[in-house]
């Protein structure tokens, strides 16, 4: 296996959950050339990675058919042995196989499976970073870490220190209110119930997200102490977030892409469930992470959480109250 294609199109928290299988790629067969295929949006997250020779971008939603057209043209010259697809994507098969690449690795699952020439059945029950590396089981017998991991450059390290400086010597604590699921969302009002409580007790906020986040992370900051708060929401890109949460205690966040970014930062992780449940395999994994969640017969309405709550009260999460987290949250940091 001279040259080696790891696929992932799917979303950003997707592309953070590929690290562990890139790296245990790496080791398996030290000597070849290693590229990710990710959208644009998440190419980003993959720079800098050491076990990457190139990090190729794939914009499906622009032009469908022309850009798959190009992106085929693109991966047969690159004369690839071995591709390992994570994503059950369809097109991603399709993309693939008419790319000449000779060996064909993924779930047989999904549209359009026969295209693969090495395939295994979807695992359950797992974290989805296991359900990735179960795909080497036909490589190898050998244990991999499902550590995920980031790495921001020097450069990305010094913005984020020269926009934390008026918040420096306090104990950070990351929120992140923000999801494209509008139902993973725990309601706005509790953020900021939670967010007072904390700066009572002096600890500094750090608000997290993309420019889609802005509108929410300002009405958050404007009902805080200004000086214990630092509004980052659309001012960062995807590593130099991940260097911002680096600095933080804990990351408190919905079912979301923040969630796999403090993961992969080893920042301790306080998550919101409410339309997904925690078996769907996307949960924050590490030892001192918590999740927030209420068992309804209602849960999950979907893998992803639709945009409004089908049965019109989105219980799910305005039954998990900002007081009691406040109270979890502060035991976890030692301050109760």
């Amino acid at each position: 296996m001279q040259r080696i294609l790891i696929v992932q199109t799917a979303f950003i928290g997707d592309v953070i959950l590929i690290t562990p299988l890139i790296r245990a790629v790496k080791e398996l067969y030290p000597e070849a050339v290693i590229d990710a295929l990710v959208v644009p949006a998440a190419a980003k997250l993959l720079q800098n990675n050491p076990h990457l020779h190139s990090v190729l971008s794939y914009p499906k939603r622009q032009s469908p058919l022309r850009a798959m057209q190009c992106m085929i043209r693109d991966l047969k010259a690159r004369q690839y042995d071995l591709a390992i697809s994570p994503h059950s994507s369809g097109r991603t098969h399709l993309i693939l196989y008419l790319a000449r690449i000779p060996i064909r690795l993924g779930f047989d699952r999904g549209t359009l499976p026969f295209l693969l020439t090495l395939k295994t059945p979807h695992p359950k029950g797992i974290h989805k970073i296991e359900k990735n590396l179960s795909l080497l089981g036909l490589l190898s017998d050998k244990q991999f870490s499902m550590q995920t991991e980031l790495f921001p450059s020097a450069a990305d390290i010094s913005v984020v220190d020269d926009l934390l400086k008026d918040i420096e010597g306090k104990r950070l604590l990351a929120l992140a209110p923000g999801s494209v699921w509008a139902t993973k969302c725990w309601p706005l009002d509790y953020y900021i119930s939670l967010a007072k409580g904390l700066t009572e007790r002096s600890f500094g906020i750090l608000l997290i997200g993309g420019k889609e986040d802005k509108p929410k992370c300002d009405v958050i900051q404007r009902e805080l102490v200004q000086h214990l708060v630092i509004n980052l929401a659309g001012q960062t890109n995807l590593l130099e977030s991940a260097a911002a949460i680096s600095k933080c205690e804990a990351m408190i966040c919905n079912d979301s892409g923040a969630l796999h970014l403090a993961n992969a930062m080893r920042t301790r992780v306080f998550a919101f469930f409410g339309p997904t449940v925690q078996r769907i395999g996307y949960y924050p994994y590490r030892e001192c992470d918590m999740v927030f969640e209420t068992e309804l017969n209602c849960r999950p309405c979907g893998s992803h959480g639709p945009q409004k709550c089908p049965l019109k009260h989105h219980n799910c999460m305005r039954y998990i109250k900002p007081d009691s987290v406040l109270e979890r949250v502060l035991a976890g940091l030692g301050e109760a």
